[in-house]
This record gives C-alpha cells, structure tokens and sequence, in this order.
C-alpha cells in the first residue's frame, strides 16, 4: 500500500500524467474523480486522502468536514472560492492556491476583449461570413482607447499587467484595489480611484480582482445605475463578481452598451439565458488562462506543493492563514 494517498476532486487536462511523474517517484497513491460533481463521491474520495488537489469541484464544509488526515488542500488556480477556507481554517487544513500561472495569458484575453468591444471585430466579421460588407455597427459605436477612459478594479498581477498593456493604446487608466499602496499606482503611471468614482467616470471597467465576501455581485443593477451611459464592461476573473440577470437588463437597455465576459455566473451559463442571445455580450468559456504552457506550470506547481508537504517544507501561497 503507498504510504501517501492524494486525491485529485476533479480535472479539466486529458489525464494525470504530470502530477503522477512528480508524487509516485515519492511514494503517492493517486485518486481521482473527473468532475467532482456527486458530493457522495468526493466525501468519500477525500475521507482517507493526505492530500487533497481540488480544480472546480465544491470543496465546501461538509467535504473538509469528511477529510479525516489531509495535510494540505492545494488549488489549481489563482482563485480560491470554491474552497470553503474557514472551514479548512477550523481544521488546521492549510489552502493553497497557484498565484503566478497564467498571468500573461489572462491579462492578453482581457485586452483582445477590450479591443473587440471597442473596435467591434466580432460583429465586423461576422456580417462579412453573412455575406455581407461595410460598418456592422452605427459609427459612434466604433471607439479609439486613446480617447477613452479605462477603468481596471483590482491591481494585483493580473489587474497591473492588463493596466501596462493599455499604457500602449494610451488611455487613461483609473485603477481601484482598497489594499494596493496610492503611491504605487501613480508611480505605475496610472490614477488612483475609489469604486464609485471609477464606475462613474469610466467608459469600459475591467475587473480583476477575487470572488469574495466584498466582491461579491459589486456589479449589480445599484452600481450599474452609478455607470456612465452606455459603458462596457469586460471580466475575466470570476462570474459571481457580477449579477448576470442585471448585467442582461442593462445591455437589454443599453445602460452597457456592450459586455465581453470569460466567467459567468452560473458557470456554465444556460443556452437559454437571455445574456447568451444578446449581440452586444461576448461570452468565451473559462478559456483566459489557457495555453499549454501555462497549464503545464499550474498542473506541475500544484503537485511540487503536495512534494513540499511530505518534506515538511514550509508551504507557499498559504491562503487561509494555517
């Protein structure tokens, strides 16, 4: 019998074999499920798992409450909100997460879709496949960033390097995060920003910053109201940062004239929801962070955290202060 056992809730990748050449050389078991959607299943996966690496799959109260020897719940990703991190706090569990994959990748998707909201690429080539030639769009729906104001919410890796790249097309950038340093953004070349006066003064808001307690639905039909008339709005970070019925509204009214969304929320997003339908919202799958290289980094990175587990090495990117 392996003297580790790590469970795997769930993965998007073809198989395991990366992580499989990192832990078996150490001696590891490797378990898994491949959505992690049944919660019978994955209580019953992690009961016995020293470690545990969880994608998507819910890893909430009752499936920590289960765990009966895990060292260490590792995510693949940045975002940890699908973790229950109280919960692992209670039980002495750490969390970690893989803050320093796919930066690149997010912040370039965040920019095309800036660029295909303001330059309408999609409605463009589109009438052209239909047959089609000309303007898809009325002219005053056609935008320069050089004349625009950008406004980017959150200023951590992801939210900075899509603030530099704008720096090319020379917008004005107003940036909000409540724990990046003032002096830091402006010396970055950007303005500082509280929430409310960004929402107000921007002509397309990207948003960059975690799911969490105080995120959480901060793009709503309240603060949309607080928008200027017929701003756009772009988010790649996490779904449930926006109410996805009050951003339809909007775009229904053209209160956003036009939306570009790789998260929604639910996740995935019905065919049938009325966002889906809708010509000014672009909506791609949870796709900002692909490239294989960046996935070979999150897949190898999340196994090298279990590797420093069983070495009593101190853990990285502890999230939930164990």
């Amino acid at each position: 019998m392996a003297p580790y056992k790590v469970s795997v809730t769930d993965y998007s990748f073809p198989s395991l074999d990366i992580e499989k050449a990192i832990l078996e050389p150490l001696g590891c078991e490797v378990a898994s499920l491949k959505t992690g959607k049944d919660h019978q299943e994955l209580c019953a996966l992690v009961q016995q798992a020293d470690f545990v690496i969880a994608q998507f799959a819910p890893v909430n109260a009752a499936v920590i409450e289960a765990m009966q020897k895990c060292k260490v719940i590792v995510r693949y990703g940045i975002g940890v909100d699908n973790v229950d991190l109280r919960a692992a706090a209670a039980k002495g569990i750490p969390v970690c997460n893989v803050p320093d994959y796919c930066i690149d990748e997010v912040a370039d998707h965040a920019l095309a879709m800036i660029l295909d909201l303001t330059r309408k690429i999609t409605a463009n080539a589109a009438k052209v496949k239909a047959g089609g030639w000309g303007l898809a769009v009325p002219l005053q729906a056609m935008f320069a960033l050089k004349d625009m104001t950008v406004g980017v919410v959150g200023f951590g890796r992801i939210g900075r390097e899509v603030a530099n790249r704008l720096k090319s097309f020379k917008c004005k950038v107003l940036v909000y995060d409540p724990i990046a340093d003032a002096a830091a953004v402006e010396a970055a070349g950007f303005a500082p920003a509280a929430l409310d006066e960004l929402l107000a003064s921007s002509d397309l808001v990207t948003l960059h910053c975690p799911s969490n307690e105080k995120t959480q639905y901060m793009i709503n039909a309240q603060s949309i109201s607080t928008m200027k008339p017929g701003a756009m709005l772009v988010n790649t970070s996490r779904g449930t940062l926006v109410k996805t019925d009050d951003l339809a509204s909007a775009l229904q009214t053209g209160k956003i004239s036009a939306a570009a969304l790789d998260v929604t929320d639910p996740e995935p997003i019905s065919p049938g929801h009325p966002i889906v339908k809708l010509d000014n919202c672009i909506i791609t799958s949870h796709i900002a962070s692909c490239s294989d290289a960046a996935v070979q980094k999150l897949r190898s990175d999340a196994a090298g955290i279990v590797v420093r587990a069983i070495r009593g090495q101190k853990l990285p990117n502890v999230v939930n202060g164990v």
